[in-house]
């Protein structure tokens, strides 16, 4: 079995024989390894689209908007890359819409980091299935065979808001329970805390 380490420097360097630079590479690699990490089958899908582009190496997207087309294909690395740099700005759209992308397991592991930095959930909606990526955490699916997507006619990326699942009178009656814990202040609690006895000598 191949550690995570190698599997991250051979997509690297695989990557960067088909054209994509360094920077994009080593992102790649790190991708790759997420993937696995997540039992997802990365070198799989890495293989079959560095494949694909080798003699026509994909164009980037010059801007992710809420609807983005391309004549061409859209290159599942060039976006997530794009996403996961700007992804505090775009998390403002809400919903992004991409029509024509090739291979989208590979945008997955950016989302699922873009999710972490933006502290929210991500959900990729893709065919009739979907991830949901919590924090580069977890990756929940209702889809069996992911590298069974070679190109998607369109793929909808949703920023998930925080809300409680709880509420308002189930919290109060937990937080009551919870101060049955709580020590009453005192005299001795009060001069033995956290700086007490100090004196200022300014």
């Amino acid at each position: 079995m191949m550690s995570f380490s190698e599997i991250e420097i051979v997509s690297k360097r695989a990557s960067k024989s088909i054209g994509y630079s360094w920077g994009i590479s080593e992102e790649i690699g790190k991708s790759v390894r997420l993937l696995e990490m997540f039992n997802l089958p990365g070198i799989s899908t890495l293989n079959q689209y560095l494949k694909k582009i080798k003699s026509n190496h994909p164009k980037k997207l010059k801007n992710i908007d809420k609807t983005n087309k391309s004549d061409d294909e859209i290159c599942p690395i060039y976006t997530g890359v794009s996403i996961l740099d700007n992804c505090n700005q775009i998390q403002e759209f809400k919903v992004i819409k991409f029509f024509n992308m090739n291979y989208p397991l590979l945008i997955i592991p950016f989302l699922s980091r873009s999710s972490e930095i933006v502290n929210k959930q991500i959900c990729l909606n893709l065919n009739d299935g979907k991830y949901i990526l919590n924090s580069n955490k977890t990756i929940l699916t209702n889809i069996e065979k992911s590298n069974d997507f070679e190109n998607v006619n369109e793929l909808t990326i949703e920023f998930l808001e925080n809300k409680n699942l709880f509420t308002d009178i189930e919290w109060k009656e937990l937080y009551k329970m919870s101060e049955d814990t709580f020590v009453p202040e005192t005299e001795n609690l009060k001069n033995s805390a956290a700086g007490a006895g100090l004196t200022d000598n300014d």
